[in-house]
């Protein structure tokens, strides 16, 4: 394991030198923005006189499915600015397919892959790591997100911008108005980096204006040209944005027996732009009633299941609190915020009664975060009031590569333990906190892209291994990509507030995939893929073994199939019911090996009916484990969606244990009366955890970034349905300037 790591941080370091020390790539794309001082009516027609002039930025070339050939049809961009805005238009021609556009509905923060639209990408300090996308559909439906990892993008961040559309007889034109206040960028800058791209699902096409190779998406950071100012950008007055709200709601507790509860409350967010590039996020009395419901997981695993983040406040700028270590060795996941263990060692959610975020750009190398928040005792459950601190810094290195360090601290508040509720000797629970370490690299063409990181934890109880390092290499060409890792995580490494699921433990993990790419009117590419997986304790007693072999076909018409193998090993650590049905466990010690194998198929997502649907079968512990996994959807154009979810697990173990039938379903409904109003309602049915959950919210965007909510709650016993606890909840924010 010493060995694999040595050569693991030697192919990180010789990457590092030999491809992302040297100089930046000479810019061979570059649009020159005028100042205008005239009007620029947003209307899709682009007869204003500022836009005469503009340098036109066109000849895309395609990404996929071909990234040799130019697109079936052009697109033109023109970018133009005043002192408050960065105006940009797009042309967008067409032969005579306009009637058969793809958009998902008219709601905002769409999925990309299931629209056509025009997008962009800016990285305003010209890091190729960092930045901004802005993406409108022929129906004008907006969608903007926050980029992090060179290519990353986070959808869930919310803003203030503008735009338009109009659709033509050979064509569709944007218009849009991004504020500089919405932007984060360096006083005095005066060129940016920048590419424009065209998903143009009818035809199956992805276009860009910079060209980028088919193995990478098209929002690499690593493929761009350069947006120069005429006159370089000062900060743009005070930026100062406050977001308050009013929230009322009806609950009841019918489970419990508990009387109706009503309740009115109030809090507020606000934004204060520190400099152009460094923004400082404040919210008091936070409230999160709208957030969507989590989607339910089957859960036959011996390990915690990870749901996403979805509060708002969280968001913007997550990556440099989120991304250290890897996705199931995390030390800092801000879901724990908000959740403690009461009296009973159950999850429960507690108040967050304030907290303050700083984040953004120091200059062009260094970046910063601190975020801390205040929750509030509930002495009736036995959980104190806690203090949670994350701290991180990251410095650029070589052209696209940096170094991260993080601290992240959970400290109980208020004057120590409960009375009567915990033990006033029992420490053990009065702080934790982490310290970390990670360098993340990525080449100027990103062909080469890795991490290394090492992080510590500290506790009362300090002893054993509190540590936990990882690395990972990726080679990445347009026929292979290779990649080697491995994990540590101690056995008393302890990061509360993060998510490190399993300890004790040594993982490896090569993978090396081919795609071909053959002259076909119907198949893009096909390729094999074979990884391994080895876990043992830190004894190095194998635990855990898996191999996986997977072929795949990607098609024209943007359906995929896949075949897959798999050759599984496990020796328990620890008894477990493979059902997790309160069953007889298999005992600690206890070793298996099987095998499994499927297949796995997604329809052509341009029709209004598409489906995809994975089938697995084989062994499953010392039983066998049939799996199926569908979901339909039918899109009724623009206006919205029907799908349902359906998943099915059988599990047949010898007697004594127990067998299980496990049924997770889940209709869901979306509904876009206009680009402003919004009904969304999903059922969920799982009876792994005997419940049927509704939840039905009705959203109108009133005002850009400002909202009016109505979410109806209510969860049942499947049997009978009787009600378990149910709630109504109105909520209205506005976006204020100041």
């Amino acid at each position: 394991m010493r060995l694999i790591f040595i050569i693991l941080f030697g192919l990180i370091a010789y990457s590092a030198f030999a491809v992302g020390g040297g100089d930046k790539k000479k810019v061979q794309h570059e649009i020159n923005i005028q100042e205008v001082d005239t009007k620029i009516i947003l209307d899709g027609v682009l007869d204003d006189e500022g836009w005469k002039g503009a340098q036109v930025a066109g000849n895309f070339m395609l990404n996929f499915p071909n990234d040799s050939l130019p697109p079936s049809v052009p697109t033109d961009v023109m970018m133009v600015y005043d002192d408050k805005n960065l105006y940009i238009s797009a042309v967008l021609h067409e032969d005579g397919l306009n009637d058969d556009f793809v958009v998902s509905s008219l709601k905002r923060d769409f999925r990309f892959g299931e629209n056509d639209l025009f997008v962009v990408y800016i990285d305003p300090f010209d890091d190729g790591t960092s930045g901004f996308t802005f993406n409108v559909t022929p129906f004008n439906v907006q969608r903007e997100g926050l980029m992090y990892n060179g290519q990353r993008v986070n959808q869930d961040w919310d803003n203030v911008w503008y735009s338009e559309a109009k659709i033509y007889d050979d064509k569709w034109v944007i218009e849009m108005a991004i504020p500089f206040k919405t932007l984060r960028f360096k006083d005095g800058s005066q060129s940016w980096k920048v590419n424009f791209g065209r998903n143009d699902l009818k035809r199956n096409e992805r276009s860009t204006w910079v060209p980028v190779p088919i193995n990478f998406q098209i929002s690499s950071l690593a493929y761009t040209g350069a947006m120069t100012f005429e006159k370089p950008l000062k900060r743009n007055g005070p930026n100062i944005s406050v977001i308050p709200y009013v929230a009322s709601g009806i609950s009841k507790d019918n489970e419990n027996n508990e009387a109706t509860d009503f309740n009115v409350d109030a809090g507020f967010d606000a934004k204060l732009a520190v400099t152009s590039s460094l923004n400082l996020d404040v919210t008091v009395n936070p409230d999160f009633s709208q957030v969507e419901v989590d989607r339910q997981q089957t859960n036959l695993n011996r390990f915690e299941l990870f749901f996403p983040e979805r509060r708002q406040f969280f968001l913007e700028n997550s990556d440099l609190f989120s991304e250290f270590g890897f996705e199931r060795v995390r030390p800092f996941f801000s879901r724990r915020i908000g959740i403690a263990k009461d009296t009973a060692d159950e999850n429960v959610s507690t108040r967050i009664l304030a907290g303050v975020r700083l984040s953004g750009k120091i200059n062009n190398d260094w970046r910063v975060g601190f975020l801390n928040m205040q929750t509030q005792s509930e002495n009736n459950i036995g959980v104190s009031a806690n203090n949670y601190t994350v701290a991180t810094v990251q410095r650029q290195l070589f052209s696209r590569s940096n170094i991260s360090a993080i601290f992240v601290n959970r400290q109980i508040t208020g004057s120590g333990p409960i009375e009567g509720l915990r033990d006033p000797e029992d420490e053990e629970e009065d702080y934790n906190r982490v310290l970390g370490l990670d360098y993340n690299l990525s080449s100027p063409d990103s062909k080469w892209r890795g991490k290394l990181f090492y992080h510590s934890s500290i506790s009362p109880d300090n002893s054993g291994s509190t540590g936990a390092h990882g690395s990972n290499i990726q080679f990445s060409t347009r026929e292979w990509q290779i990649t080697l890792g491995h994990t540590y995580v101690g056995d008393n490494y302890n990061s509360e507030v993060g998510f490190t699921p399993r300890q004790d433990y040594y993982r490896t993990e090569p993978e090396i995939e081919y795609n071909f790419y053959p002259e076909s009117k119907k198949l893009v590419s096909h390729g094999p893929s074979v990884s391994t997986e080895f876990i043992t304790d830190s004894d190095f007693n194998s635990t855990d073994q898996r191999f996986r072999f997977r072929y795949g076909f990607d098609f024209k018409n943007t359906s995929r199939f896949r075949v897959m193998y798999f050759n599984e090993f496990v020796k328990l650590r620890d008894p477990f019911d493979p059902t997790q049905s309160d069953g007889l466990e298999l005992a600690e010690g206890d070793d298996f090996r099987y095998h499994r194998y499927g297949v796995i198929w997604n329809s052509d997502r341009r029709k209004a009916l598409s489906y995809d649907a994975m089938l697995f079968n084989g062994g499953f512990f010392n039983g066998s484990r049939f799996f199926a996994r569908t979901n339909i959807n039918y899109r009724v154009q623009p206006f919205g969606s029907l799908s349902l979810a359906f998943q099915y697990n059988k599990v047949d173990l010898p007697q004594p244990y127990n067998s299980a039938n496990l049924y997770l379903v889940g209709p869901r409904v979306d509904i876009s009366f206009t680009d402003k109003l919004f009904l969304s309602s999903f059922i969920q049915y799982n009876n792994q955890v005997d419940n049927l959950n509704i939840n039905t919210r009705l959203q109108w965007r009133f005002k850009p970034v400002s909202d009016i909510f109505l979410v109806y709650t209510d969860n049942y016993f499947p049997e009978g349905l009787q009600s378990k606890n149910r709630a109504l909840v109105f909520k209205m924010s506005y976006w204020l300037n100041i």
